[in-house]
């Protein structure tokens, strides 16, 4: 699918929807004709159209940007139950997230989508022991998405850019790319999100729209505001990822509130992100 520069899009898990028609219905309320899907998981979605859902949504009005898939389990309370059972973190729960991840994979492409986004864990560093068994499974994962046509793009937060830099480079498969998410950058404490499109720059393949506040305390989450709120700063943010070279997607995230204020805050940052770019 080949989209126009900077497509403006919305998560489909923000609107907290279950149903295509809704779906459809509520990115015209917020002004949008773009969507990336979740393909169903706990945290995300539990779409009523079950086994119809692909041929449904590969007829419905919007454009869809990527993919994206979630695991069962995984408890984002603190940042600290994150880390124990985020992506492909826990060596207990990884066969299973593999699985899970090979058929959003399938998904994915029976979509006719080349994206699939994911939070793949918390990397670990080079001087820990579960850093290869880690970077193991997330090769299967980009092997498999390899063998699809698919582009698996690990979503930002729970490293630092650099960490995340060195991985890939380690890592050698050119479908292994960056869902870059600047507010998860300031809502896991881990650095300047725009120095961190700088470091990254070259594999970010699909941005989420966000905005944030950093925690006051160590071990704590920051806070999601609306954009234009928090310390992203939306113009020097696409003023960056310009710099890098993106042309790609920006999809509006939303991940507070309920679904009222969730349509009037994504609305207001289809419109930020419409003026913003006006600007450029």
């Amino acid at each position: 699918m080949v989209f126009r520069s900077f497509e403006i899009g919305v998560c489909s898990w923000s609107l907290r929807v279950s149903s295509i028609p809704e779906l459809e219905k509520l990115l015209g309320r917020v002004g949008a004709v773009a969507v990336q899907l979740a393909l169903g998981d706990p945290n995300h979605a539990r779409w009523v159209e079950k086994d119809q859902f692909v041929k449904i949504a590969k007829n419905a009005s919007f454009d869809i940007t990527g993919a994206m898939i979630g695991f069962p389990g995984e408890d984002y309370t603190t940042p600290e139950t994150i880390k124990r059972t985020g992506g492909f973190g826990d060596p207990r729960t990884r066969e299973e997230r593999l699985q899970i991840s090979k058929w959003a994979v399938d998904r994915t492409h029976e979509l006719g989508v080349e994206i699939l986004t994911t939070h793949a864990g918390f990397i670990p560093q080079p001087s820990d022991p579960e850093r290869w068994p880690f970077l193991d499974a997330l090769g299967e994962a980009a092997d498999y998405a390899a063998s699809k046509d698919t582009i698996l793009a690990m979503e930002t937060g729970q490293e630092t850019a650099d960490l995340l830099r060195r991985t890939i480079d380690e890592m050698e498969a050119p479908n292994l790319k960056v869902n870059f998410d600047p507010a998860n950058m300031l809502l896991y404490n881990m650095g300047d999100p725009i120095r961190a499109v700088e470091v990254l720059g070259s594999d970010i393949v699909h941005v989420h729209v966000k905005d944030a506040i950093p925690p006051r305390n160590k071990g704590e989450w920051g806070t999601e505001v609306p954009v234009g709120e928090g310390k992203v700063g939306l113009k020097n943010f696409l003023d960056a990822l310009v710099r890098a070279g993106y042309t790609g997607p920006l999809v509006v995230e939303r991940e507070v509130g309920n679904q009222e204020e969730r349509v009037r805050d994504i609305a207001h940052g289809v419109a930020a992100v419409k003026k913003a770019l006006a600007q450029i």
